[in-house]
């Protein structure tokens, strides 16, 4: 299904993003694993344990500018090209907002506007040349609705949502496609919390974001997804 294609997956040390690098290697992909700290070289090991070639890993910053620069350049350099970009990576924080520090606030705005911002923008000219490419943001469904103590995280999806809209539409002249997967409650390690965790059985899983990844990566050239919202049937969330 991705049979050949050469994919950058950020935040892909654990949850989502390892997943989706798991997904993206059963199906034919050549992989480039980006995360912050040095479990992304043990996720690496993993998978090629499981059989898996051409899998890359950089511990590397999002948010640093020649830290994204060194891994597209060497992923591109390595396989050739980048056809998919999966913007994985992102932090939460959740408090009332008169007790959020500006440390706090530039920070997530850093991994999670800026990383997304800096790794879009520097597989761009690449997907150009090649005219093809998809772009994937995981995003949450708050980047679509406002929730209490959720001002930071909140906000910083709904730009992302911006973002990532705008994007779409200077790109597709090109052949590249650029879309959002929005989840709601994953039973992952999100806001520092346990994966597995006995109160999250009923939660989406991380395979499943990963699904939703190998759809919008293996649709048709002809076709861009812009969005897709995912919730466990338990959630209760607003409505448009």
């Amino acid at each position: 299904m991705l049979n050949d294609q050469s994919a950058i997956i950020t935040g892909a040390s654990r949850g989502i993003g390892k997943a989706i690098a798991q997904k993206f290697a059963a199906h034919g992909a050549k992989v480039a694993l980006m995360g912050s700290s040095e479990q992304i070289y043990k996720t690496r090991q993993e998978l090629e344990q499981e059989g898996y070639e051409h899998i890359l890993a950089f511990r590397a910053d999002v948010s640093n500018e020649n830290d994204v620069d060194h891994v597209v350049e060497t992923t591109n350099n390595a396989f050739g090209k980048v056809d998919i970009l999966v913007n994985n990576a992102g932090m939460g924080l959740f408090k009332p907002v008169e007790e959020i520090t500006v440390e706090e606030w530039k920070k997530l705005y850093e991994v999670n506007v800026q990383g997304v911002f800096l790794c879009t923008k520097k597989v761009i000219p690449i997907m150009k040349m090649q005219k093809f490419g998809t772009i994937i943001t995981i995003s949450s469904d708050v980047g679509r609705y406002s929730i209490p103590n959720g001002s930071l995280y909140s906000s910083t999806k709904y730009a992302v949502q911006g973002f990532m809209g705008s994007v779409s539409q200077e790109v597709r002249k090109y052949g590249i496609r650029a879309g959002t997967i929005n989840p709601g409650m994953v039973d992952t390690y999100f806001n520092e919390t346990k994966q597995g965790a006995p109160e999250k059985k009923d939660w989406l899983k991380t395979e499943d974001i990963a699904d939703a990844a190998v759809y919008l990566a293996s649709a048709p050239k002809h076709m861009v997804i812009d969005e897709l919202q995912l919730h466990p049937l338990i959630q209760h969330y607003p409505r448009p």
